[in-house]
């Protein structure tokens, strides 16, 4: 028996549909893959925007478009200089802030309560993390537990599952 296949909107059908208002944000990223996969988390969530600050690269570069698969035409996106003109632009539009980052007062994501209003999270460099500069703008940190020998995810895992339990949270 062949299981069915759900029906996919349209970009044009995709256009009239709510969004969910979570907003990624990312600081510097420096891989156009990883920005790209974020591109198809936003889309897989119906995300209301990424915002690409600083060095973030665009949809115009070919590595993003490849990884992305198309969700750079089906993902809004605005562009600023820095991560810290993005986060005041976005603190005055209402939404609470938060860095995914491990610093010694983040708390962990699944402690984050359901959302009342309009969220961003801020996702920052590969190396460096989210900026001092942003992170001071920010409402708080929260990171992701982990059990391994390692202490960091890629940012765009990171992002996805972010994403993936905000998603949850709003929808309850």
């Amino acid at each position: 028996m062949q299981q069915q296949v759900p029906q996919r909107p349209t970009l044009n059908q995709l256009a009239l549909l709510p969004r969910l208002p979570l907003v990624l944000v990312l600081e510097n990223i420096r891989s156009a893959q990883n920005v790209g996969s974020l591109f198809r988390t936003a889309d897989a969530f119906r995300l209301e925007a990424l915002c690409l600050c600083g060095f973030t690269p665009g949809p115009d570069n070919r590595d993003l478009r490849k990884a992305a698969l198309g969700a750079d035409l089906s993902v809004p996106y605005q562009t600023y200089p820095d991560g810290p003109t993005c986060l005041q632009a976005l603190a005055a539009q209402g939404y609470t802030l938060w860095a995914l980052e491990q610093t010694n007062a983040s708390q962990d994501l699944s402690t984050i309560i359901k959302p009342t209003g309009p969220v961003a999270i801020v996702l920052g460099n590969e190396v460096d993390g989210v900026s001092p500069q942003a992170l001071a703008l920010c409402h708080g940190a929260v990171e992701i537990a982990q059990g391994g020998i390692k202490h960091s995810l890629n940012v765009a895992v990171a992002g996805g599952i972010a994403a993936w339990f905000l998603s949850q949270k709003m929808a309850s």
